[in-house]
This record gives C-alpha cells, structure tokens and sequence, in this order.
C-alpha cells in the first residue's frame, strides 16, 4: 500500500511543499546550529541515503565527513544537518539509496519532502560559492538565506525558477504530452520556464502554441507547487481550446494527443501538481 494520499486537498498540500513538513520541520539558518548530534540528510544526487526509511543518527557512517554539513532547522525536534555525499562513492552498509523522484517511493511523505528540501539547500550552497557579478568569495548573510560578496557587496538569494504547467481541455478531451525520456507510455501536461517580460498566462499560452500548435483561452490559476528538482516552482493552470491543429515542437517533445478523460493513458504520479490538476480539472 503506498504511504500517499489518493488525492490532495489542495495543491499546496502536495510533496515538496513546506505544507507536508511543517508539523515535524522546524526550519532555521545555518548559523544557528546548536552543536551536538542530530540526524543527518544524506543527498547523493537525487538520492537519499536512509537507515530502515529513516535518517540516520549520531556518528556519520561509512567514514563520511561531516565539513561540509549545513543546518536546516529541527527535524522532530533534533538538529537536522544536510550533507552531500558524491555519487562516486558506494553507499554505505546499513542504508539505502531511496530516489526523491521515484514515481513510487517508499519513503514517507514528509521524508521525500525533506530529502527534496535537502536536495534544493546543497544546490544553492553549490552554485553560490562565488559572486556571478564579478567572482569574488561569498559569505552568508546573518539571519538570512541569501550571501553577499566580499569583493564588491553584491547580494544574492537562492534562485528559484519560476515555471508553468496547464491542462488544456476541449469538451471531454484534455491536451497531453510525451517527452522521449519519461517512463514508457506516460503522458504529461505541458509546462515550461517563464520568459523575461512574461506575466504567468502569458508564458501559459506561448508554451502551449510553440510546443503543440494550439491556442488557448480562459486561463485559470490553481495553485502552485515547489519543484526542488533542481530549483522551480510550478505555477499550475487550467485552460480551454481556443483553436489550432496538433503540431509537434519535436526538440522539446515526442507527442502530443487530445485523449477522452474516460481513455487516458498512464499519468504522472499523484505526487505532482501534474497529476492535481488532471484528476482536479479534466472533467468540466
């Protein structure tokens, strides 16, 4: 039996939300580290590395060093440290390698939130070692999440990529696609970045023409869901046929179909905002 819910109330109730960690996480800055043990995040790329589907505690295992852990905050009330482990090395004995974006994960809810969270804390760490405006070394800003340049004072916060995604309907046929790498036989909703100078339903409908050909109309906001995978936030919406013919964007995809909501073929997990806004919207 899968330890997820067969529907979300909403969508800020979805993974990867602070919604579905809030009752055991108590986020704090890395400055704050009360010392002592705790228990560890071991992200290993897109991996967690688990003792019996849960953190491990105390001593590091398999000879890890701890230099480069970073405080998050307290997970069920201990101190939580987030600590990348290279895939080069194999994973130590006693843990498992659980993936934050398996499509049927074995680990609980809030635990594949917090891995994901994890994930998302060593992206930043990794990518704002030195200044993008002119390469100096950064150091973190108290009390904050973001850092500022010794060389010239610059400050930068984690950056989040805004994107959107959409069910696009006519009558009882809704709009789905096919990426080339996805699992065989799934089929999605269209979604991509937000461009410079593009509200939210702008970039809604520019996505939907440039990757399938079709207009749209009657652009509704849903709700919105973080995608730490590496850095986005998926801004969910809902739209009608306005017009067009299916014309394929085959650098970005491998189909596109109209399929009858009582014919649909296998469908993201229901861990996405994907997946909400399909079991949510597709009827009218």
């Amino acid at each position: 039996m899968s330890p997820y819910p067969d529907f979300y109330p909403s969508p800020q109730h979805l993974p990867f939300n602070h919604e579905s960690i809030k009752h055991l996480f108590q986020p704090q800055f890395a400055e704050d580290d009360p010392g002592g043990e705790g228990v560890w995040l071991l992200v290993r790329g897109s991996e967690l590395l688990v003792r019996e589907l849960e953190l491990p505690d105390g001593d590091l295992p398999g000879g890890l060093s701890g230099e480069s852990a970073v405080y998050i905050g307290r997970w069920q009330g201990r101190p939580c440290r987030v600590l990348p482990v290279s895939r080069q090395l194999p994973v130590p004995a006693g843990l498992t390698a659980e993936h934050l974006q398996s499509a049927e994960p074995k680990l609980s809810l809030e635990l594949l939130s917090l891995g994901a969270l994890g994930a998302q804390v060593l992206h930043w760490e990794k990518n704002s070692r030195c200044c993008s405006r002119c390469g100096g070394r950064m150091e973190r800003i108290a009390q904050e999440s973001g850092k500022t340049c010794l060389a010239c004072g610059a400050l930068h916060f984690p950056h989040i990529h805004p994107c959107v995604i959409v069910l696009v309907r006519r009558g009882d046929e809704v709009l789905l696609v096919r990426k080339a790498e996805w699992a065989d036989g799934r089929y999605g909703l269209v979604a991509g970045f937000l461009d410079r100078g593009e509200c939210l339903e702008e970039a809604v409908a520019r996505e939907v023409l440039e990757e399938t050909g079709i207009r749209v109309q009657n652009i509704r906001y849903v709700g919105s869901q973080s995608w730490p995978f590496p850095s986005q936030l998926m801004a969910g919406f809902v739209a009608d046929y306005a017009g067009g013919e299916i014309v394929v964007e085959e650098k970005e995809l491998e189909d596109a179909r109209w399929f009858a909501v009582t014919e649909m073929p296998t469908l993201p997990p229901k861990r996405s905002i994907a997946r909400y806004l399909i079991d949510t919207f597709a009827v009218s």
